[in-house]
C-alpha cells in the first residue's frame, strides 16, 4: 500500500491485511525522518530500480532534413558565430529525456552550420567527437593542426582535449552531423573546456597529414608515435573508401543490409572509446534481421530512401534524415533503393563494461504504427 506521506521516494510498502493505523503511522514517521536526512530505502522502489530487461528513457524519434535545414537557414543570419558562442549548433534533443538537449542517455547529436566564407574557431574538450559531412565540400576542420577536408559522406574524428576549429572557403553553406559523448562524459563529471588562445584559429602543420601516414588500405606505417592509442590516429575516413567496402560486402551477400565499422588503424578497436561508428548499405530488397542491443544508436540517412521499424513503430526515412534507435528497442531496417546509413552508438562503453548483449529474434516485428512528422510528430497508431 502507499504509505499516505509526502517525501521524495515512492512509499508503496508490502503490509499484511491487518496492519494497524498505528503502525502505519509509524512507517509515515520513517520515511519522514529518512527523506529529511537524504535517505532512500530500497525496498519502496527495487522493482523500478532493477528491471527485467532496460527500460530507457529515450525513446524512438526521427527529425528530417527539410525541417533541420529550415531552422538552420533560419539561423544563419540571426545566429552569428559570435551570437552562437563560436559554434552554430542545433542539438537533436530526444522527447524521452525530459527537456535535455541530448539524443540518447549517452550520446549528444546536432547538426552544424557553417556559411559560405565562415570560420569557427579553435576550442577544446573533453569530450570526444565525430563529423559525419551530410552534403556539400570546400570546409575544412582543423584537428591539432591538421586540416581534414571534408566532403559528402566523409568521417572526421576530434579525439578529446585537442584543439579543432572549421572553416569553409567555398561560397556554399555547409552542414554536417556532429556526435558526441558529451552526455557521459557530463553524466561522470569529466568536462573541460578551453577557448584557443585570442578565440583565434590555431596554425595548420599541414593538410591531410594523419590520411597520409594511415589512409592507406590495410597498411599501417612504422612511425614515432604510431603505438596503440584509445583514438584513432587517423582523424579523417573517406566516403570513397567506404563507399568501396560496402561495394563489396552487398556484392558478395544475399543479405538485405550490410555494415562495417570504421577502426583504429593500429589497434583494430573502436575510432574512440565511447564512440563506435558504422556504415551500413541496404540493397534495396527486403528487411534486416530484428535484433536488440543493450546500447543506443543513432543514425544518419546519407542517401536512399526506406523505412526503419523500432519497436512496432514504422519510421519512413529519406537522405539527411536523422533517427534514434534507443537502447534494447528492437530495429529493422528496409530500403525501397539502395541506401546508405551512418550510425553512432555506445556500444564500445557497454563492451568495456561488461554490459553489452545482443538477442536476434526470430520472426519480423508486427507494425502497430507509423511516426508521424506532419502531426505534431506524433505517434499515430494504425
Amino acid at each position: 500500500m502507499e504509505i499516505p506521506v509526502q517525501v521524495r521516494f515512492p512509499t508503496s510498502t508490502a503490509l499484511g491485511p491487518n496492519a494497524s493505523e498505528r503502525e502505519i503511522a509509524q512507517i509515515a514517521d520513517l520515511y519522514t525522518d529518512l527523506d529529511a536526512l537524504d535517505l532512500q530505502p530500497l525496498w519502496t522502489q527495487n522493482t523500478r530500480l532493477l528491471t527485467k530487461e532496460p527500460r530507457p528513457s529515450a525513446i524512438p524519434w526521427l527529425w528530417q532534413r527539410s525541417d533541420l535545414w529550415r531552422m538552420a537557414d533560419r539561423c544563419k543570419d540571426l545566429i552569428t558565430i559570435s551570437r552562437g558562442g563560436d559554434r552554430r549548433v542545433i542539438a537533436l534533443a530526444n522527447p524521452g529525456l525530459d527537456g535535455k538537449p541530448f539524443a540518447t542517455p549517452t550520446l549528444w547529436a546536432a547538426i552544424q552550420y557553417l556559411g559560405g566564407g565562415e570560420s569557427a574557431p579553435g576550442h577544446r574538450h573533453t569530450p570526444a567527437a565525430v563529423r559525419f559531412v551530410i552534403e556539400g565540400s570546400g570546409t575544412f576542420t582543423t584537428v591539432d593542426g591538421d586540416a581534414c577536408d571534408m566532403r559528402a559522406g566523409d568521417l572526421i574524428l576530434t579525439p578529446p582535449w585537442q584543439f579543432h576549429d572549421h572553416a569553409n572557403e567555398s561560397d556554399a553553406p555547409m552542414m554536417w552531423f556532429d556526435g558526441l559523448d558529451l552526455p557521459l562524459v557530463s553524466a561522470l563529471d569529466g568536462i573541460f573546456f578551453e577557448q584557443f588562445p585570442h578565440e583565434d584559429m590555431q596554425p595548420v602543420r599541414g593538410r591531410n597529414i594523419s590520411e597520409a601516414f594511415y589512409g592507406g588500405r590495410a597498411t599501417v606505417p612504422h612511425v614515432d608515435g604510431s603505438t596503440a592509442s584509445p583514438y584513432s590516429p587517423l582523424l579523417v575516413y573517406r566516403y570513397t573508401d567506404t563507399s568501396e567496402s560496402l561495394a563489396a560486402l552487398l556484392g558478395s551477400s544475399d543479405a538485405p543490409m550490410v555494415s562495417l565499422e570504421y577502426v583504429n588503424p593500429i589497434s583494430g578497436a573502436s575510432v574512440l572509446p565511447t564512440i563506435g561508428c558504422h556504415a551500413h548499405r541496404l540493397a534495396g530488397k527486403g528487411r534486416s534481421a530484428p535484433r536488440r542491443e543493450v546500447g543506443s544508436s543513432v543514425f544518419v540517412v546519407f542517401r536512399g530512401r526506406g523505412h526503419s521499424i523500432i519497436n512496432g513503430i514504422k519510421f519512413a526515412w529519406s537522405a539527411g534524415d536523422i533517427f534514434v534507435v534507443p537502447s534494447w528497442a528492437c530495429v529493422e531496417h528496409s530500403a525501397d533503393v539502395e541506401s546508405d546509413l551512418f550510425s553512432i552508438t555506445d556500444r564500445p562503453v557497454m563492451k568495456a563494461l561488461g554490459l553489452y548483449r545482443e538477442v536476434v529474434e526470430q520472426q519480423p516485428q508486427v507494425v502497430t504504427g507509423l511516426f508521424d512528422v506532419d502531426a505534431r510528430r506524433t505517434l499515430v497508431t494504425s
